[in-house]
Parts: C-alpha cells; sequence; structure tokens
C-alpha cells in the first residue's frame, strides 16, 4: 500500500510539472499560482533507537511534497517520521508541488547517532563481528532467579528443562528480533506449544540508569513468556560470554534472566555433565555394552557379550565428565587393556575435552585431548580420540568412538548414569 501511495505521489507530482510547462494550442486555460519553494526542518529524538527524526515541511504555496531520506527510502507528507536503523550522516531532500509547477529540492544533511556506541547494545547485538547475536537460557544454576521490588530473593531456578535450553533469542543491529523455540516453549510450570516470533525492539541507552530493550510486536517475550510491564527489559550486564535481563512483571515483582551466546550443544553437554560433574560406567545390565565394526555395519566385527558379562575390572570403570570440560578417568584396581584383553596396571588419568557439534552420525562429539586417554576400551579411537554421542538421556548414553569416515572402524558403548 505504502509504494503504490508513493508511486501515486511521484505521478501527481510528475503531472503538476508537465501541466505547468505545457499548453494546448487555441487553449489560454493553464496553471498559474508562484512556483513553490521548498524548505524543512528537522527534529531528531535522541532518547532511543532505531534513531526517529520527525521532519516538517515549511514549504510555500505547495500541496504534494515527497521526502528522500538518504537512505533509499521515502515518504509523502507535510510532517513524517522517518526511523534510521544506522548511524550516519544522510542527505535528505524534500521536493514540493503546487498550482504553479514543482519546486528544487531541498537538502539538509541530517546526523544521527550510532547504537553500536553504546557498550551494552555493542555486546548484544555483536557489533564488532556479524551485527547479529544469538542467546540461549545459562545452563548454570541459578539461571532465573525473581525478587520484590525491592530486590529481595524470591526463588532461584536449578536445573531448566531442555524445552527452555534450546530457546534461541535473535538480535540484530537492524532492530529486529527473532525467538525460535526448536519444539516447545516453556510456559508456566511445563512444556508447551511453540510459542516462536519475529519483531522488532528499540533500544534505550540511558532510562532509568541501566540500557533498555523494549519489543514493539504483539506476543514477544525474551525468556519467559510472562508480561512484562511495557514489554521493557532492563540490560544489567552484557558481555561477549554473558547477558542478564531484568523484567518487572505485573504484581510488582522482577525476574532477572542469565544468557549465554547459544550453543546448539548446550543441552547436551548439560546432560553430559548434570551441570557440575557427572559420572557413567558401562551399562553391564544389558546385552552388547561394547560392539565394534563400521559406520554401516557397528557390530560386524564383534557384537558384544551377553548381559553381566563384562570383566569386573571393565565394568567398575568410572567415566566423569565436568562443566569445566575436564574427563576424569578411574580404573578402580585395574584396566582391561586391549594388548592381551586381559586386566592389567590402572591407567586412570585425566584429560581436557573439547565438546561441539557432531560430524557425521550423532547430536554431539567431544575429543579427549590427553594422549592415551579413552572411553571403554583402550583401542577405541586412539589416535582421533573422537567421541560421538548417538543419544543421550539424564540415565543412558550411547557413544561411538572414531569418526567412521572411510570405512574406518568405530567402537559403540552403552553407558548409563551412576
Amino acid at each position: 500500500m505504502n509504494n503504490i501511495r508513493k508511486g501515486a505521489v511521484w505521478a501527481l507530482l510528475a503531472g503538476t510539472l508537465l501541466l505547468a510547462s505545457c499548453k494546448k494550442e487555441g487553449d489560454d486555460s493553464k496553471l498559474e499560482g508562484p512556483v513553490p519553494q521548498s524548505s524543512f526542518t528537522f527534529q531528531a529524538n535522541t532518547t532511543e533507537f532505531p534513531a526517529a527524526v520527525s521532519f516538517t515541511s515549511t514549504s510555500q504555496d505547495g500541496f504534494l511534497y515527497q521526502w528522500d531520506f538518504g537512505d533509499n527510502s521515502r515518504a509523502s507528507g507535510d510532517q513524517v517520521t522517518h526511523a534510521y536503523t544506522r548511524g550516519g550522516t544522510y542527505e535528505v531532500s524534500l521536493i514540493s508541488a503546487g498550482r504553479g509547477g514543482t519546486s528544487l529540492p531541498a537538502k539538509q544533511n541530517v546526523t544521527v547517532g550510532d547504537a553500536c556506541a553504546n557498550a551494552a547494545f555493542s555486546k548484544l547485538v555483536d557489533c564488532a563481528g556479524s551485527g547479529t547475536r544469538v542467546w540461549a537460557f545459562s545452563g548454570e544454576p541459578e539461571a532465573i532467579v525473581r525478587e520484590t521490588a525491592a530486590g529481595v530473593r524470591i526463588s532461584a531456578s536449578d536445573t531448566l528443562p531442555a524445552c527452555q535450553l534450546n530457546d534461541q533469542f535473535t538480535f540484530s543491529n537492524g532492530f529486529t528480533i527473532n525467538y525460535e523455540s526448536a519444539g516447545e516453549t516453556f510456559q508456566g510450570t511445563a512444556c508447551g506449544a511453540s510459542r516462536s516470533y519475529a519483531g522488532t525492539y528499540t533500544f534505550r541507552p540511558n532510562a532509568g540508569g541501566n540500557p533498555q530493550i523494549v519489543l514493539q510486536t504483539k506476543g514477544a517475550f525474551v525468556g519467559l513468556t510472562d508480561s512484562v510491564a511495557n514489554k521493557t527489559y532492563d540490560i544489567l550486564e552484557a558481555t561477549d560470554t554473558r547477558l542478564r535481563l531484568r523484567g518487572t512483571n505485573a504484581d510488582g515483582t522482577r525476574t532477572t534472566i542469565t544468557y549465554a551466546p547459544y550453543d546448539a550443544t548446550a543441552p547436551i553437554r548439560l546432560l553430559l555433565t548434570g551441570g557440575t560433574s557427572k559420572t557413567w560406567v558401562l551399562d553391564n545390565t544389558v546385552a552388547a555394552p561394547i560392539v565394534v565394526g563400521t559406520e554401516a555395519s557397528p557390530s560386524t566385527y564383534f557384537g558384544g557379550v551377553a548381559a553381566g558379562a563384562l570383566p569386573a575390572c571393565q565394568s567398575d570403570d568410572e567415566y566423569t565428565f565436568s562443566a569445566a570440560n575436564v574427563y576424569t578417568y578411574d580404573a578402580k584396581a585395574e584396566t582391561f587393556s586391549a594388548n592381551g584383553f586381559s586386566c592389567q596396571a590402572p591407567q586412570s588419568g585425566t584429560s581436557p575435552l573439547v565438546l561441539g557439534p557432531a560430524v557425521g552420525t550423532g547430536l554431539a562429539q567431544f575429543t579427549l585431548s590427553r594422549a592415551g586417554a579413552f572411553i571403554g576400551t583402550t583401542d577405541a579411537s586412539p589416535t582421533e580420540r573422537v567421541y560421538r554421542i548417538l543419544s543421550i538421556d539424564a540415565q543412558k548414553m550411547t557413544l561411538r568412538a572414531g569418526s567412521g569416515s572411510a570405512g574406518g572402524t568405530v567402537f559403540t558403548f552403552k553407558l548409563v548414569a551412576k
């Protein structure tokens, strides 16, 4: 509709100019009047971004007005407001049309501020990088804290459910916000239907002592679906690795939520480590807790043993993963070694690990950094030391050792939380 209106205005301007410059033969009728003289004033709103600038025509002898805002956008009318999503200096022009024809353009330079000059906004949207940053709930305890209006703590969250941990909130330096639930949205006390949305927001750099985000889209929220007052969130902290927002609820209480840059493996990391540290053992209660084969046929080389048939020196091994990215192997008294396939001296130890997206089949994968580190059997992926997480929940996990590339050997392990 806006484009149609703008096209119509341009047509009227062109038509006015044509009528002013042409006259039919034998026809004394013509448009009469002074040629319009264009001029305008403007006022910028410096309290929020996108920077809104109000323009008012002060032209003489015109009745149609066409604005060019210098950023490839236009509008018509004697009073208009335009929001600039990027800071800088723009040449704004105004053409007026009247009974005497069209004016020459009136031009002025308009300078608007850059939201990226604000440290909080810069980190919120990654101004120094892509201009877009995706945030998710922090996987740490107390990611959600409720308090009274006076700041007295009412409650704090423990481990968040998976339907919250996989939420993604994307902020851009074009003042857009997108929420992706990845399936379900936590509402009230349980996971429910998705409430994904795309919308816009404004940023207030100096509002009440803290920078603020104000959502402009119906039904939009950041973090919890609770409707906060005026859809306004205080930015308490914003760094490359941490974001804390606080909203005031309808009953006057406040909720502070801590976010971290979105990591698709975050829910997997939480299950693997329990949020701090978690110990797993081979599941000797099921058949084939260890099988060996290829990616295409995982048990083609070794189909596994019966339930309860693992050697004692192997079934008592403990594998502990910490949120600090440290893996600890406790052999207890002995390690079952593939060198001789017998119980031998313990090979207990620790290793840094790097968790990331899986390459190939798997939810995620981790690499043990220390040479000689292993899980399950000493000969599983001895060079790569790559373990893909095929499945995981709070109690059970299936790992596959080896990348499976080029038809290589892979080991598949069934583990259970201790």
